[in-house]
């Protein structure tokens, strides 16, 4: 199945939960990832119920931000919840959305498989088209329930 991408006007917002810094090169090996186990403790301990402040859009977001390059650089992925922009400091981790233009890659399907297809979809759309070029500043996943999730990739 082909994920065909639409752009979308995104405006700035603000996402709260825990950080952890990656490289992709080390998601593929189960020694050195960081990703399932990040969001293992997300679930397991509840964490959407626990951030202050949260906004009543029920989504739950993976936030990539704080690029060291490209594809091939270290990177924070923030799993949490919307919360209001006026939240003061709290325990966890927080990070703004930046506002723009984002293509977004929608997939239905079991997890994490859907979501793993969906990067997949981003990475080859970003090479069969390089004039559409990414920020590299922050994108993110937003899951609508458990079984759909969508990528959204800010480009330049």
């Amino acid at each position: 199945m082909k994920i065909e991408p639409k752009f979308k006007q995104i405006p700035s917002f603000r996402v709260s939960g825990i950080t952890v810094r990656t490289l992709n090169s080390n998601e593929v090996n189960p020694d050195t990832a960081k990703l399932g186990k990040h969001w293992n403790r997300f679930f397991s301990e509840s964490l959407a119920a626990k951030i202050p402040h949260c906004l009543d859009d029920a989504l739950i977001y993976g936030v990539y931000s704080n690029y060291e390059s490209d594809l091939n650089g270290y990177y924070d992925l923030t799993a949490g919840v919307a919360v209001s922009t006026e939240a003061e400091q709290t325990d966890f981790a927080s990070i703004i959305i930046d506002a723009g233009n984002y293509l977004v890659f929608e997939n239905p399907g079991t997890m994490p498989q859907a979501v793993i297809d969906a990067w997949q979809a981003v990475w080859t759309f970003f090479q069969d088209n390089p004039q559409i070029q990414r920020k590299y500043s922050t994108d993110f996943e937003a899951y609508r329930g458990a079984n759909e999730v969508a990528v959204h990739i800010g480009v330049k």
